[in-house]
């Protein structure tokens, strides 16, 4: 009877074969990720999924950025009950925008979010940007 594989042998049976160019510190994966929802759940979904893609590319393989826009700017904002998972995965490089014209419509400002979050004049524009340089888009 063969013994199921665990550890890093299991994790390793998990990753399956990168296209090419593989994956490197020269050059990652591009991910952006749209974070369009104000329910917890999701929006603990959303960072659970970003975790596993850390996991997946190992954290030098792979550059993320999560774009808050229209409900999902909760997430970002000061009184967010995510925040200290945000901070954690700041702490991990992954970086965090806000929409502008979202914060402008709900009367907020930069300093009404968490710290280190960038702002850009539009969100949706953005990720439309990023995927126009090699950016894959993921809305999870």
């Amino acid at each position: 009877m063969a013994l199921a594989a665990t550890g890093p042998a299991k994790a390793q049976e998990r990753k399956g074969k990168f296209a090419d160019p593989q994956p490197d510190i020269d050059n990652p994966r591009k991910i952006v990720v749209s974070l369009s929802e104000d329910d917890p759940k999701r929006i603990n979904a959303v960072l659970s999924n970003i975790v596993n893609i850390q996991k997946y590319y190992d954290a030098a393989q792979v550059r993320l950025a999560v774009i808050a826009y229209g409900p999902g700017i909760a997430a970002v904002l000061k009184d967010s009950p995510v925040a200290p998972r945000i901070a954690g995965l700041q702490d991990l490089d992954v970086e965090f925008i806000a929409c502008g014209a979202t914060l402008e419509t709900m009367n907020k400002s930069e300093s009404d979010l968490l710290p280190e979050i960038a702002v850009v004049p539009n969100g949706l524009p953005e990720i439309v940007e990023r995927g126009l340089t090699g950016w894959t888009h993921l809305h999870p």
